[in-house]
């Protein structure tokens, strides 16, 4: 397929300045980063479901409850081969916070 089919027309964004945490050096010292693309939890308006890699067939993600996130960082977002865009982030959430990390794998016999 030809490069110029590839390329679509796109809407234009709006870019927002960086805005660096008040505190960031403080913010380092409690928090740890995490980066995905953010989505709403199915049942639980309290937690934040964070894909780490949506477009690898060997994803993972994460929830996280809204309260620990301290700070969330837009980062460049991601496009697939199909135009769709996804917003990626990056958020700060509290140490010592309670999170799950979830990795979908197939269940198979192992062969010896």
């Amino acid at each position: 397929m030809p490069f110029r089919e590839l390329l679509q027309e796109s809407s234009r964004f709006e870019l927002e300045s960086y805005k660096k945490p008040k505190e960031g050096k403080r913010l380092r010292d409690s928090h740890v980063a995490f980066s995905g693309s953010p989505y709403k939890h199915p049942y639980n308006e309290t937690k934040v479901i964070l894909v780490s890699d949506p477009f690898s067939t060997n994803t993972s993600y994460y929830e996280f409850r809204s309260a620990d996130i301290a700070f969330v960082e837009e980062l460049p977002s991601l496009v697939d081969m199909e135009g769709q865009v996804l917003l990626f982030v990056r958020i700060w959430v509290k140490k010592k916070s309670v999170a799950l990390h979830c990795t979908p794998f197939l269940v198979e016999d192992v062969l010896r």
